[in-house]
């Protein structure tokens, strides 16, 4: 690998003293002071962070390196990334006192703030304290970072401080499979405007640097720049830095770029220069409205702020990609780009806590490039930013994709939504019995959620999306005035019900089976499931897989049935979608209990062992990345909603306390993919397992925005006394639910923005003295529970027992 000649840049004749800096620069520093901070563990500070924008982000390590990180392109998911391309491997500094360079490194501490994030070095010199923000505006190409120098001391501190760019001008993962070839960069520096420009020699891609305008600079070599992987280059700038007495300067560094052009890299950089602090007080306005938005109040304050820095995560997550649209990506560093399935997920917490213009942006992004790639309303798993669909979906997405639809109508009404992409729905349905349900049985063949090599017969995460699919289909079809076609969605959702509670029901594990599939299939799925148990000592899991080994021995090879082998979480998604009987989901729920640790559900039940319940450090994955022996928030989500939907929020509770352990475990203010520790460091997905379970089930919040009505039923933990949610987006309206209970009284009070909308307040048989202020235009009783509807500004029931 050949390596550029790295630059030095030092100021000719001029003094960059405390007089020339921007007070705006340190009054960031004060102002990020009454922010909402959270600071990480030593233990952590070898692991990654992310400052990102919507077109730009920086992922490195939070003691201030950029060692190569990521597997997906190997090394390469750190640094800087303007998608579809990356600028920059990271940078370093340093800082030379009387000739005698020192690095920048081993920061002290690493504090993270939802739209920011400070490195701290502490003091580098006697007296001299060093810290660094890094902060990527909305809507730019670039971003800027600040160092601070406090000097401490009674004398002026006298030093240079250098600055290196590690340039790694390249594409995106599948980059090659439409053009995208990787060259050698250049750097050249403009003394006219102050900055270095790098190009990719093949392409047009540009990264420029630099700091304030007007400097004049020249090379020099530098002494602490750091090797990286790829064809990039590097340079370094200077300054001669006075600092009196007991006063701080701080030095601003800007970074664009760009995929078309030198000048417009150019103008980002003068933008960033010229509107750093409005760009920065419009962040911290828009952070604001997310933090408002179907804002909480709990008794779990821990929970509380899980659930309120999960739809910070989920922003990070958001990329705006020329010539592809807007979207989020579902995790960093190495799933930046665009999935199916998560978004699906995703979108449902996102509508619940007011995020409709991503939700909308997002489902624009995948239905357009399943419609490029399928055309038949297959939606599509997984595609890179720069367009290339790596896989074209699986077969759960699909049916997912309805279900998110009708999620959407739900919440806002939007008839011309609807209008828009039920016609994808009729060709995706089709498309799923058509091409997928050899037998003709309903039920869909191939891979769901759980890509186990060999694991692709009728799967039962299909099978409850399926069913949920038709049955929602169903309700859009009346809508939107197809009366027969509805009646045919709502037959085939009631045979797959009845297929799921009696067809994939196993007395004998008490759970829902894996898969239904021939003996063959079994046993042969049996001999892998065995080798993966005994390679992560789990003699129990070894022992009954040789038993149901033993007796499948003796079944015809071509018998099919349900089989539980592995106990895959998906074995919940009954539960999660309402469709199992109460009966069998009371056992269910129970079986499912046994395959947890402290942080949740195991992916795969057979990867737990007798330890899991005392088991609470670091999750140590194998070198290879994968999630064998993985406990993951999506997972532990379905379970707390599996559980909410059959009357226990008390063992909800349990699964997202359990979740809320990964909170700030490594990165402060996150929630890993694998519990506590592993995989992507921010996941979207996230969202679904805290919003759903809080705001539509312990909030009891079930909007029917088309016909301009709520449905509110409560359903609290059994120690939760009071609680509240302010804001929550419904179509036009918004609403504020106060929840207080004490001893044997119940009061809801519930504002609205649109008064004439019906509020359904339903509140258990059990209260039987209702006591009702606003306008009630009926009442009745169903399923124990006393239904009110009312109308008005403010409403509140009183009831008690």
């Amino acid at each position: 690998m050949i390596k550029k000649p790295y630059l030095f840049i030092l100021l000719m004749g001029m003094l960059y003293s405390c007089q020339q800096n921007s007070d705006s620069y340190s009054t960031i520093f004060e102002e990020i002071q009454d922010m909402q901070g959270l600071i990480g563990k030593e233990t952590y500070l070898s692991s990654p962070f992310v400052a990102a924008g919507d077109r730009l982000y920086l992922v490195g390590h939070q003691d201030g390196s950029f060692p190569d990180l990521g597997w997906h392109v190997e090394g390469e998911m750190g640094g800087i990334w303007l998608h579809p391309i990356k600028l920059m491997d990271g940078f370093s500094a340093e800082l030379s006192f009387d000739g005698q360079a020192q690095c920048l490194e081993n920061a002290q501490t690493f504090t993270n703030y939802p739209i920011s994030n400070v490195i701290n070095y502490e003091e580098i010199a006697k007296g001299l304290n060093v810290e660094r923000l890094h902060f990527v505006p909305d809507g730019r190409e670039g971003m800027v970072v600040l160092y601070r120098f406090e000097n401490n001391g009674a004398f002026e501190s006298n030093f240079d401080f250098a600055w290196n760019a590690q340039v790694d001008l390249r594409p995106v993962w599948l980059g090659e499979e439409n053009g995208m070839n990787d060259e050698e960069d250049q750097i050249s520096f403009n003394e006219l405007t102050g900055t270095f420009t790098a190009k990719d020699e093949g392409n047009d891609w540009y990264t420029t640097w630099g700091t304030e305008a007007g400097i004049p600079i020249s090379p020099r070599e530098s002494v602490c720049a750091f090797e990286s992987k790829g064809k990039g280059a590097s340079a370094t700038f200077a300054v001669n830095i006075a600092i009196p007495a007991n006063s701080e300067l701080v030095v601003p560094i800007f970074i664009a770029g760009s995929t078309e052009s030198e000048l417009k890299a150019m103008e980002t950089i003068a933008d960033l220069r010229e509107n750093f602090v409005s760009d920065w007080y419009e962040k911290k306005s828009r952070y604001r409205d997310i933090f408002e938005k179907s804002q909480i109040d709990i008794p779990d304050k821990q929970l509380q702020k899980a659930y309120e820095w999960t739809k910070y995560n989920t922003d990070w997550l958001v990329r705006e990609v020329p010539g592809m649209g807007r979207g989020f990506g579902a995790g960093l560093p190495d799933y930046p780009w665009f999935f199916g399935v998560d978004s699906e997920y995703t979108i449902q917490g996102l509508i619940a806590t007011g995020r409709k213009d991503l939700v909308y942006s997002t489902m624009e992004l995948i239905h357009n490039l399943s419609e490029k790639t399928n055309g038949n309303g297959r939606i599509i798993h997984e595609a890179s930013t720069n367009g290339v669909v790596f896989n074209p979906g699986n077969i759960n997405e699909t049916p997912q994709w309805v279900s998110t639809i009708w999620e959407v109508y739900r919440w806002t009404g939007d008839r011309e939504f609807l209008e828009k992409y039920f016609p994808a729905v009729e060709k995706g349905l089709k498309w799923l019995l058509e091409e997928n349900d050899e037998d003709g049985n309903l039920l869909a063949d191939g891979y769901g959620m759980m890509e186990i090599h060999g694991l692709e017969s009728e799967m039962i995460d299909v099978a409850a999306y399926s069913y949920k699919a038709f049955a929602d289909a169903a309700k859009m079809a009346e809508i939107l005035g197809k009366t027969d076609l509805s009646e045919s969605y709502q037959q085939t959702a009631e045979a797959l019900a009845d297929k799921i509670n009696s067809e994939f029901w196993v007395e004998e594990f008490g759970s829902y089976a894996d898969f239904i599939g021939t003996t063959e299939e079994a046993l042969h799925l049996i001999d892998g499931a065995i080798i993966r148990a005994d390679t992560l000592d789990k003699p129990w899991a070894v022992a009954e897989l040789k038993a149901t080994k033993e007796k499948l021995s003796t079944l015809p090879k071509d018998q099919k049935q349900g089989f539980v082998l592995y106990h895959n979480w998906v074995v919940n998604t009954p539960m999660e979608v309402g469709i199992s009987d109460v009966d069998k989901a009371k056992i269910a729920l129970m079986t499912a209990r046994k395959y947890t640790n402290p942080f949740g559900t195991f992916v795969t039940g057979i990867d737990r062992d007798e330890s899991a319940e005392s088991e609470e450090g670091s999750f140590s994955g194998s070198k290879v990345f994968s999630y064998t022996g993985a406990v993951m928030t999506l997972p532990t989500g379905v379970s707390a909603i599996g559980e909410n939907n059959y009357g226990n929020p008390d063992a909800a509770l349990d699964y997202l306390q359990r979740m809320t352990r990964s909170f700030g475990f490594a990165l402060p203010g996150s929630i890993y993919e694998v519990s506590p520790d592993y995989g992507m460091f921010t996941q979207a997905w996230n969202l679904y397992s805290y919003a759903v379970p809080i705001v539509t089930q312990f909030f009891g919040i079930q909007p029917d925005a088309g016909n301009k009505v709520i449905h509110i039923r409560p359903q609290m933990p059994s120690n939760w006394e009071n609680a509240s949610i302010q804001n929550v987006q419904i179509g036009e309206n918004e609403i504020s639910l106060n929840y207080q209970k004490s001893g044997n009284q119940l009061i809801l009070e519930v504002e609205q923005s649109q008064k004439k909308w019906g509020l359904s307040i339903e509140i258990p048989e059990s209260y039987s003295q209702v006591k009702i202020l606003g306008k009630e235009v009926s009442s009745d009783t169903q399923n124990g529970y006393r239904r009110i509807l009312m109308t008005g500004a403010k409403v509140r029931v009183e009831g008690k027992q």
